[in-house]
């Protein structure tokens, strides 16, 4: 079946397991995920992989073995396309991310040697700012509270040097859309936007 949106019952079923994050009450509405949630994302992703490449769908189960929280079940459903994109569906509404979230130690040197070159580092902040332009944001990831060792605290572009990780990101909140295929129209155009920052992370930091 084509993609169509994720109808009401999905939101719904995130709020209540907000509110009752039990096996209980995932166990009584696993059904309404199944079809209501999951089904939808699988139809999606299977279309955006054409484009953007092999998705994988996160399960919904949480990793309580070293949080404090010991809620087991994700308040969202998430789900990468070829690497480097990120849907997510929430009671919030749909969001996006296109980018890399966490730079191994190999792609955090060569992505810090690229951002303190003249040439590429300039390339990239045009970039940021482009996408910034378009109406999305473009965070950093587990950002160092000083420069990198190796580089003067007065670098130009010390703020990108920080970074562990860099991603632009959207959030839509909940309207219409969302339960039609327009919803899928929102994300490619998001990824669109973002490919010259996936482009650039993949040529000069994962090569």
């Amino acid at each position: 079946m084509a993609f169509s949106g994720w109808p009401e019952e999905a939101l719904d079923f995130y709020d209540g397991l907000a509110a009752d994050n039990t096996k209980v009450y995932w166990t009584e509405h696993k059904a309404i995920y199944a079809e209501k949630i999951l089904g939808p994302m699988t139809e999606l992703t299977e279309e955006l992989a054409a484009d953007f490449g092999e998705p994988k769908i996160f399960r919904p189960y949480r990793d309580v073995r070293f949080s404090p929280d010991k809620t087991p079940y994700k308040t969202h459903i998430g789900a990468v396309v070829g690497g480097t994109r990120y849907v997510q569906l929430s009671a919030e509404g749909l969001a996006a991310g296109a980018g890399l979230w966490q730079l191994s130690p190999e792609q955090l040197a060569r992505y810090r040697a690229a951002v303190a070159g003249d040439r590429l580092g300039a390339e990239l902040e045009d970039i940021i700012a482009a996408i910034e332009k378009a109406g999305h944001t473009v965070h950093g990831h587990g950002v160092l509270k000083s420069a990198p060792r190796g580089y003067p605290p007065d670098h130009p572009r010390i703020g990108l040097l920080r970074y562990k990780g860099l991603t632009a990101w959207r959030q839509w909140p909940v309207e219409p859309w969302l339960e039609t295929a327009s919803a899928k129209d929102r994300l490619v155009s998001f990824f669109r936007t973002g490919l010259p920052l996936t482009t650039w992370l993949t040529d000069h930091a994962d090569r």
